[in-house]
């Protein structure tokens, strides 16, 4: 097994952000036709939280309203910003770590998503289902 690879080889390069002045209808928006979980929140170009899938569903009403949902959704997040839903000065990782550290890091913490820096900007992001799909192609 190479796990002494670099994250680099595994991350996802063309990372989807959004600003921390962007509202959260647009956070939702993205989970929803991207299929993600995770969205790393950048201001002035440089990381300052992450925002989960997970995040949103805490805030919103589901299907408790059937067809009032996306309504009352929508009346809650914007009352609400980015800045107070997500994570603050997330922990991350460098592109020159290994995936072996990565999945260390990513098991202690229980984190399933961490972003990716080089000198200290934002490169990629790297997931568990990352991590999975590279274990098993090596198998």
């Amino acid at each position: 097994m190479r796990t002494q690879e670099k994250v680099s080889t595994i991350m996802t390069q063309e990372v989807l952000t959004v600003d921390i002045n962007d509202p959260l209808t647009k956070v939702s928006e993205l989970f929803n036709s991207n299929k993600l979980r995770h969205l790393p929140v950048v201001s002035k170009n440089k990381l300052v939280g992450i925002i989960s899938h997970t995040d949103i569903l805490r805030i919103s009403f589901g299907n408790t309203f059937e067809d009032d949902q996306l309504d009352a959704d929508e009346a809650i997040f914007d009352m609400l910003s980015i800045n107070q839903i997500m994570k603050h000065s997330p922990f991350s990782v460098t592109v020159d770590q290994t995936i072996t550290e990565v999945a260390e890091i990513l098991s202690e913490k229980q984190f399933h998503a961490l972003p990716v820096v080089k000198n200290n900007k934002l490169v990629g992001i790297v997931t568990t289902t990352d991590l999975i799909r590279y274990f098993l192609r090596e198998e």
